[in-house]
């Protein structure tokens, strides 16, 4: 007598507000799911018509969106909340960039904590009969995954291995020194030369002059007559980065590249920083929809590597 074998599971079903619908693509060929659609328009007023189409009943489904903007995260918010509605097994929120992360805490009095409310309002989903998680990738502040709320399991990925090993293969190992470019970012960069590549850190910090001027000063730089990656979590106008760029190359650094999770770079910011003179590469994920844009544009200079592998190993690890 033959044992009846299990069913096998359904497989998930992907969907994605529009910005993301290219890593979308890419996601469910590595996991062998199934691309969703959804009908969507702008009335004439503004307000955005979203139809799911076809039936999701009882199939987990994964979304990808991010809070890029006040538009993108409510169109991951109501497309996730109506997934649930129409039945969907399980949600997964898989949010390449969370916008606001440098609004996780007060500085000044009546400040707004911005990154908390956009993770209470995502918090406010339904959770569907399998459960709710959300995957988020290279936050500015850790914490901010604790600002989640409810019967919701959050992730905190990363994608610096994956993008320091490309650069370690690029350089090379002999000559290479991981450098932050302000001592915000110093005890990252030094657990990723610690557990990650093994090379030498620099450090450097800003000294205000008053009135809005900041001069950027090397602290500990071994950096003479050696190729330097500078690690950010994201890079938004890179004047930072300038700044650090122009300590290292002081102190004697030999090429330098930028490398960031988040490439935001609004308006001329890329332009900048190749305009610069002070690097050689920058590198960053499509994790901001505004990389894989640029890309097109700065060929020789941008490079952008894909999140869609990173997100797919969690997708299989979680199940």
């Amino acid at each position: 007598m033959t044992t009846p074998r299990a069913p096998l599971p359904p497989s998930p079903l992907l969907f994605s507000t529009r910005p993301y619908e290219p890593l979308t693509r890419a996601l469910a060929q590595q996991i062998g799911g199934e691309v969703g659609e959804v009908e969507q328009r702008e009335f004439s007023d503004g307000e955005r018509y979203l139809r799911i189409q076809g039936s999701v009943a009882a199939r987990p489904v994964v979304v990808v969106g991010s809070t890029a903007s006040d538009r993108e995260t409510l169109d991951l918010y109501d497309l996730a909340s109506g997934l649930v509605q129409q039945g969907a097994h399980s949600l997964t929120l898989l949010i390449p960039f969370f916008g606001y992360g440098t609004m996780e805490r007060v500085s000044l009095p009546g400040e707004v904590i911005k990154a908390k409310a956009r993770a209470r309002l995502f918090s406010s989903i339904p959770v569907p009969v399998a459960g709710y998680r959300v995957a988020l990738l290279d936050l500015h502040a850790e914490g901010i995954a604790y600002y989640f709320e409810g019967n919701l399991t959050p992730a905190h990925l990363s994608a610096a291995p994956l993008l320091l090993q490309k650069i370690a293969g690029a350089l090379g190992r002999e000559r290479l020194v991981l450098a932050a470019a302000d001592m915000g970012r110093a005890k990252v960069v030094e657990r990723l030369t610690n557990h990650t590549l093994q090379v030498p850190a620099a450090f450097a910090y800003k000294r205000r002059l008053g009135e809005g001027n900041v001069e950027t000063t090397v602290v500990n730089a071994p950096v003479r007559g050696q190729d330097v990656a500078i690690y950010d979590d994201m890079i938004r106008t890179g004047s930072s980065l300038i700044g650090a760029a122009r300590a290292y190359r002081q102190a004697g650094a030999a090429r330098i590249w930028a490398v960031a999770t988040h490439g935001v770079l609004p308006g001329n910011a890329l332009h900048a920083l190749r305009e610069s003179g002070l690097f050689e590469r920058v590198v960053c994920t499509d994790s901001h929809p505004n990389a894989r844009a640029l890309a097109a544009d700065f060929p020789d200079f941008l490079e952008v590597e894909s999140v869609a592998p990173l997100f797919a190993d969690y997708l299989r690890a979680a199940g």
